[in-house]
């Protein structure tokens, strides 16, 4: 029961928030797809009866560009409206497709995310022809922990496999490009605690705890990032980002790090100038590398 009440309240505020962040979520309700025919994989080699869903929310003037949005929630939870289908909205009226990824919650099996967030960029790729969008051009993005899950996916990724029976196993599942907005990064002494232990565990091993440190595991691979923080963020605090940027410039990697200066964990509930600035200068970022118009 207590779990219960624990989630109505969460609800209930995700829905005030959104309410108070001017979206509006009915415009385009998007098309809902199972990712896994029911039995997904946990990581370890076996399977669970479960399904992950993306909405693809297809743009009325496509350019070719779609992104795979991770909504945050501490790995505990997903904000799907302000940091899901809203986010698909606006990326939607710049002609982007927005592909809301429902994934599964660890609850003890470390790899679900992960796995969840290739197979949505490898269905997007697979689909890319259909959707009217270009394979090469297919980016994530994720906000607090939605935002670790993006950039583990950004640094965690292959080709595919050639020969798989499964046509979407055959593509890459490595992003092209990754925003992250207020995004945990390390599993280290500056993470988000309640985010580590929800994907971790309360006392996870050295080589975990390095293996989803994403700071470390930044190669000259790793697609062009941006990331936007708000310097008062005392939630996901700024040196998660600006570690990962650290990264990326020593491996020589496009980048570019805007360091709000207030707006807290979620800039203002969702609006206000610190959210339209990171919109803003992650359009112009997309279009200097000329991955959009």
């Amino acid at each position: 029961m207590r779990a219960l009440r624990c989630l109505l309240r969460s609800s209930i505020v995700v829905f005030l928030v959104c309410l108070g962040s001017g979206y509006s979520f009915g415009a385009d309700a998007g098309e809902r797809i199972g990712l896994w025919n029911g039995k997904a994989p946990v990581g370890d080699g076996n399977s669970e009866s479960a399904e992950t869903w993306i909405t693809v929310h297809r743009a009325p003037k496509p350019n070719g560009t779609a992104v795979v949005i991770c909504p945050g929630g501490g790995y505990g939870g997903l904000v799907t409206g302000a940091e899901g289908h809203g986010i698909a909205a606006w990326l939607n009226s710049h002609g982007i497709a927005g592909i809301v990824l429902e994934y599964r919650l660890p609850a003890g099996r470390t790899f679900v995310p992960l796995l969840d967030a290739q197979r949505a960029i490898r269905t997007v790729r697979a689909n890319a022809k259909a959707w009217e969008i270009d394979p090469a051009r297919i980016g994530i993005m994720g906000f607090s922990a939605g935002g670790h899950l993006a950039s583990t996916a950004a640094t965690h990724f292959d080709d595919g496999q050639p020969n798989a029976s499964d046509l979407v196993d055959r593509v890459s599942c490595r992003p092209d490009f990754a925003i992250l907005v207020y995004p945990v990064i390390t599993m280290n002494q500056t993470t988000h605690g309640g985010s580590r232990n929800n994907l971790l565990g309360k006392n996870p091993a050295e080589k975990m705890i390095e293996l989803f440190s994403n700071e470390k595991q930044v190669t000259e691979k790793t697609p062009p990032t941006f990331l936007a923080h708000a310097k008062d963020d005392k939630v996901v605090v700024i040196e998660n980002s600006q570690m990962f940027y650290a990264a990326l410039k020593k491996h020589n990697v496009a980048g570019e790090l805007l360091e709000l200066p207030s707006g807290g964990h979620g800039l203002n509930g969702y609006k206000g100038p610190m959210w339209d600035a990171w919109q803003e200068k992650s359009l112009a970022w997309l279009a200097e590398l000329k991955l959009t118009k």
